[in-house]
Formats: structure tokens, C-alpha cells, sequence
């Protein structure tokens, strides 16, 4: 990638060699030696982002603690099947049972919630920007920078040269990757951005809701009237869900549409997120990545968008950690 009045900042892959050479070494392949080689490389590099994000995780000061701050009710199981139908819901109650709201009057959550009622849900519905809306966006990206968490991330991204030094270029690049409107699959005009994707959600053709990975969009739309809690989603390789843990998979209905299944993080900050999602995007070739922090092994899912913005992204829990 490369920002207007910066040098290239484009991420160092690690480069594949296709070994013809039959020779082996104690009977090992050369091939098989620079498959290794290659694999301890990718996984170092998961070990040294686990590590940053386990300091994005301990100075997220703004983070609220369950059981304390929020308490939600898992209830049960949602149905295989994604659908309206009452025998599908494994869950006849709300989502959210409390959240202390004092929280949203911090300045990155004000200046976040703002954001939430800029869009359209519609996917092929054109995005329409008014100036008012755009001084909100650079109102949240002046919040978020200021917080230890993107200090941290940017100090990082400097560091591999994969962002620019100064601030106002860091906010630029960050504009450009979340806030750039793009044209989403099947619509010929601008109707998406990563930030309306992710963390306000969208809906296609009237009755899928694609996107919609934030817990504080999901309390305010519950709270609204707009979302019907379906239940919790578990396969046969995840854990059971925690009422007291950070991260979830969850079905609900919004907009007359469905999540059949979305994975979410409970009770982080923006910046936490924003920070996250934004190394994750940055930093790793691949689209999906394996990181641990705190009590959590995570994949993180971060899709582009030409390579320019991002398309989605959210975590999928794969294990807790015995800590």
C-alpha cells in the first residue's frame, strides 16, 4: 500500500521457494526444511502480535467488566437452521440484562455511538456523506488516538514501516482503510465501508444481515426494540460460551433479516477493537490469524477489499487458555 506523501508501506510476505533439489538431509527433504522454516517464521510472528495485543488488552482502561458494568443471559442454543420460526430460538429473553451507561459517556464511546445512525443498512443503497457526518468520523479517529491502546498499535505499525510516523498521516491512513466508502458485491455504486460493515451491520436483499460485529450497536438495537437474541452458537470443536468471558457467537434477528451465526466481542472498548482489527489488517498477508491474550486463543477473520479497505472482520474464539 501507499499513502499520499509517504514512502511505500508495503508488508514484507514471506517469500515461498519452490525447492527442485532432490538431495536430502538426514533423510529430510529440502523441501520439508523450508516448509519449517517457513511455518516457524508465520508462527513468530503470530507470537510477537499476541504479545502487542496482550498490551492492547491490559492498557484497555475503558473496558467494562462483566458480571460488574454489563451482565448479559446466554439462555440456550440457537437452531441449526437460520430462521424466524419459534422452534429455532433457544432464547426468549434479551441479550443484555444490564450495562451501566455511564461508560458511554467516555469520549471514545460518545464520539463511537455518534457514528452508528450515519448509514444506510441496505447494501446497494448509496452511501451519502454529509459534511456534519464527516466531521463525526474525524472526531472518533481524534478520540481513538489519543487513547494508550492506538498509541501502542501505532508506535508498532511505525516500527515495521507499514504506517506513517506522524499522526495526521497515521489518521489519514486509518480514514482510508475504515471510512472510505467501496462498492460491496452486486451494487455498481459506492454502498459500504469497513467501518459501517463491522461495527453497524448491514443488511442484503432484505432478510440476511451481513457484518454487524460490535456489542455496543448490538445493547443500543436490542434496547430499541430492533434485535431479537436468538441464542449462542457452539460446533463440535468450540467452547461453550461464558456469561463472564469477553467473546461470543450469537444468532439474532435485526431489520426484518437474520444472523444465522456472528462472533463478537463483549464489552471491549472502540479503541481496542479499532487498534485490533487494524494490526490484524496491516500487518498479516493471510486474511485469517491466530493470536493469544489474556485468558483467549483467537482467530481473528479480517477480509480486504482490494487490498485497500477492510471488507469485514471479527474473532473467532478456538480456545480459553489455562492460565
Amino acid at each position: 500500500m501507499m499513502w499520499e506523501g509517504h514512502a511505500s508501506y508495503q508488508p514484507v510476505h514471506v517469500q515461498q521457494h519452490h525447492c527442485t533439489i532432490k538431495k536430502t538431509i538426514q533423510n529430510i527433504p529440502l523441501t520439508h526444511i523450508a516448509e519449517r522454516s517457513r511455518n516457524s517464521k508465520m508462527i513468530e510472528g503470530d507470537r510477537e502480535l499476541s504479545a502487542l495485543i496482550q498490551e492492547l488488552w491490559d492498557n484497555d482502561i475503558n473496558r467494562l467488566r462483566p458480571g460488574i458494568d454489563y451482565r448479559i443471559s446466554l439462555q440456550g442454543k440457537a437452531g441449526d437452521l437460520a430462521g424466524f420460526a419459534d422452534d429455532n430460538d433457544g432464547a426468549g429473553l434479551p441479550l443484555f440484562t444490564f450495562v451501566d451507561e455511564n461508560i458511554f459517556k467516555k469520549e471514545t464511546f460518545l464520539a463511537f455511538i455518534s457514528l452508528l445512525d450515519n448509514y444506510e443498512s441496505d447494501t446497494g443503497e448509496p452511501e451519502i456523506v454529509t459534511p456534519e457526518e464527516e466531521l463525526e468520523n474525524h472526531k472518533f479517529l481524534d478520540s481513538i488516538l489519543k487513547t494508550p491502546t492506538m498509541k501502542m498499535a501505532h508506535r508498532y505499525l511505525v516500527g515495521k514501516r507499514l504506517s506513517p510516523e506522524d499522526t495526521a498521516g497515521f489518521k489519514k491512513q486509518l480514514y482510508h482503510i475504515w471510512f472510505e466508502l467501496y462498492a460491496r458485491r452486486g451494487s455498481s455504486k459506492p454502498d459500504s465501508s469497513g467501518f459501517e460493515h463491522v461495527f453497524v451491520g448491514e443488511t442484503r436483499g432484505g432478510h440476511t444481515v451481513i457484518g454487524f460485529h460490535n456489542w455496543i450497536q448490538l445493547y443500543l438495537q436490542e434496547k430499541l426494540g430492533h434485535i431479537d437474541y436468538k441464542g449462542y452458537r457452539v460446533n463440535a470443536n468450540s467452547p461453550q460460551p461464558d456469561e463472564n468471558k469477553h467473546i461470543m457467537a450469537l444468532q439474532f434477528s435485526w431489520k426484518n433479516g437474520i444472523k444465522p451465526k456472528g462472533s463478537i466481542f463483549m464489552g471491549v472498548s472502540p479503541e481496542f477493537e479499532f487498534a485490533l482489527y487494524t494490526l490484524c489488517f496491516l500487518t498479516s498477508p493471510n486474511e485469517r490469524v491466530k493470536v493469544s491474550f489474556s485468558v483467549y486463543e483467537v482467530e481473528i477473520v479480517c477480509h480486504h477489499h482490494n487490498q485497500k479497505h477492510i471488507s469485514t472482520t471479527y474473532p473467532v474464539l478456538v480456545r480459553y487458555l489455562n492460565v
